[in-house]
């Protein structure tokens, strides 16, 4: 097993102990909720605010462009979980209650698995930092629960601190490091999707359509149409008010 990261400095050990050891003074409830939390709730809460951010994203003036960031968010997390492997693989860091069997660990089956860099972590924060890039508002709001993300990750005892910082840091530089490529061929990506039958998917409302030259001449011919109408009853009128006079 590699030593990188085998022996934990004390701060990041101090600290978890300390997150974990608040487990042990809550009731049953509050230690089921928070591994609930921690382990599906903040993801899901996440998918709600992504699912928020298209719903506005397809009525903003650029929604093609907010849409692709919004794209962006899942295929940067996708992205992050597999730069994460290699990651995982050099560091070998088993999770922290394998060598410290007095944390209070709330959640079962992850023994096998190694622990740095947290994947709860890197999830929750790519998606929080891709949002801030196209929607503020609701990019704090995931901010928010990707901070508590990595808290829930400690309180359970299966991360150390430095996991959860290395989960942060890791989606931040896959978001904005590769997001100017990922937009190259997102965006007209989404400007094509626009002008299909799948067009309620980037923008809201009627599709946009192409302008035809035939259409173009048409409405020209009709717009002319319109433009000789009021002429040429002002020519009848002419015409028509001598003879009312005369007959007067």
């Amino acid at each position: 097993m590699s030593t990188l990261l085998a022996d934990t400095v004390d701060p990041d050990l101090d600290l978890l102990r300390v997150v974990n050891g608040l487990a042990v003074a809550s009731p049953d409830w509050l230690t089921g909720l928070v591994s609930w939390v921690g382990e599906y709730g903040i993801l899901l809460g996440l998918a709600a605010v992504l699912l928020t951010a298209w719903l506005q994203a397809r009525r903003s003036p650029g929604a093609p462009v907010a849409v692709a960031g919004l794209l962006w968010a899942p295929l940067s997390v996708a992205l992050a979980e597999l730069a994460n492997l290699p990651i995982s693989a050099i560091v070998d860091r088993p999770r922290p209650f394998v060598d410290h069997p007095e944390l209070d660990v709330l959640v079962e089956g992850k023994e096998g698995t190694l622990s740095f860099v947290s994947d709860h972590s890197a999830m929750s924060m790519g998606i929080a930092v891709a949002l801030m890039l196209v929607n503020r508002r609701l990019g704090l709001v995931a901010g928010v629960l990707a901070l508590l993300q990595g808290f829930c990750r400690m309180y359970m005892g299966v991360h150390y601190p430095t996991d959860v910082i290395g989960g942060y840091a890791l989606a931040t530089a896959v978001v904005l490091l590769l997001a100017p490529i990922a937009m190259a061929v997102l965006v007209p990506l989404c400007h094509a999707v626009a002008r299909t039958a799948a067009a309620p998917l980037i923008v809201a409302g009627p599709r946009p359509e192409r302008p035809s030259r035939g259409r173009s001449a048409r409405g020209r011919r009709r717009s002319a149409s319109r433009r000789s109408r009021p002429a040429a009853a002002r020519e009848s009128t002419a015409d028509h008010t001598p003879e009312r006079d005369l007959a007067a």
